[in-house]
C-alpha cells in the first residue's frame, strides 16, 4: 500500500509559523519543522526522481537540505519592508539542469494552508529568455494554440502570472497570441487542496499533472534553447 508523504501536521506547522514568525519560536519548534515539513519534502523529492526522469532526463529532483529542489524556509528580507524571517509556505522546484535559479524551466509544487498548487513553466524569465519565448510564439503560433488549447490541458491547468498592460514593443496588437505575448511569466497552475496533498496517491497524482503539463515545458525549453 502506498504511503502518504505529507500529513496535516505539515500545514499545522505552517499555520503556527504564520502566527509566530520569529526566530525564537522557530528555534523552539525546529524539530517540528524538520519532522513534519523538511524530511517529508525531501522524501517526496527522492521518490519523484524516477518518475521525473521518465518525463524528461534533463530535470533535477535533488533532495539535499541546501541547494536542492526544496526552497529554503528563510526569507530574503534585504529589500523588503516585511522583515518576517520565515516563509509561511513550502516550495519545491524540479528545475532544468541547465538552470541556476528559480527562473529556469521546471515543474513546481507549492504547499501552503489554503493555497496549494502544482505548476509548470518558467517564472520571471530574464530579458533574453522572454525575448526568445516571444519569438518562439510568433514562429510557432499554431503549435502553442494546440498545446494550450488541448482539452486535457485546459481542464487541468490555468495559464497565469504577471503580464504587461500593453503589447510589447514591436509586436502586432492584433496577433492571435497577443495575451500570451504580453506575459512576463509563462506558467500554468493546477490548484490542490490539503486533502489532495495528504492523500496516499499524491505522488502519482503529481506525476500525472507534470505529464499533462510537459508539452508546455517542452515548448518553453525549445524556446530558451535547452534540451528537453
Amino acid at each position: 500500500m502506498s504511503q502518504a508523504h505529507f500529513s496535516p501536521a505539515l500545514f499545522k506547522v505552517l499555520r503556527d509559523l504564520a502566527v509566530h514568525n520569529d526566530r525564537d519560536w522557530f528555534q523552539a519548534n525546529k524539530d517540528r519543522y524538520e519532522d513534519q515539513l523538511r524530511e517529508p519534502a525531501q522524501a517526496f523529492i527522492s521518490d519523484f526522481g524516477p518518475q521525473l526522469r521518465k518525463i524528461s532526463p534533463h530535470f533535477r529532483a535533488d533532495p539535499r537540505k541546501v541547494g536542492g529542489s526544496l526552497f529554503r524556509i528563510h526569507r530574503d528580507v534585504r529589500f523588503s519592508k516585511d522583515k518576517s524571517p520565515y516563509k509561511t509556505h513550502t516550495g519545491i522546484q524540479f528545475r532544468h539542469r541547465a538552470g541556476k535559479d528559480v527562473h529556469a524551466p521546471g515543474f513546481y509544487l507549492h504547499l501552503e494552508p489554503g493555497g496549494c498548487f502544482a505548476g509548470v513553466g518558467i517564472w520571471h524569465p530574464d530579458g533574453e529568455a522572454t525575448k526568445n519565448i516571444r519569438s518562439f510564439l510568433i514562429d510557432n503560433t499554431a503549435r502553442w494554440q494546440r498545446l494550450t488549447g488541448a482539452k486535457r490541458f485546459r481542464e487541468t491547468f490555468e495559464l497565469t502570472g504577471d503580464s504587461l498592460k500593453r503589447p510589447p514593443r514591436g509586436f502586432d496588437p492584433d496577433h492571435p497570441l497577443i495575451e500570451d505575448l504580453k506575459r512576463k511569466d509563462f506558467i500554468a497552475v493546477h490548484k490542490l487542496s490539503q486533502k489532495d496533498v495528504t492523500a496516499k496517491d499524491f505522488l502519482k497524482r503529481y506525476t500525472d499533472l507534470c505529464r499533462t503539463g510537459s508539452a508546455l515545458v517542452e515548448a518553453l525549453c525549445e524556446a530558451v534553447k535547452v534540451a528537453y
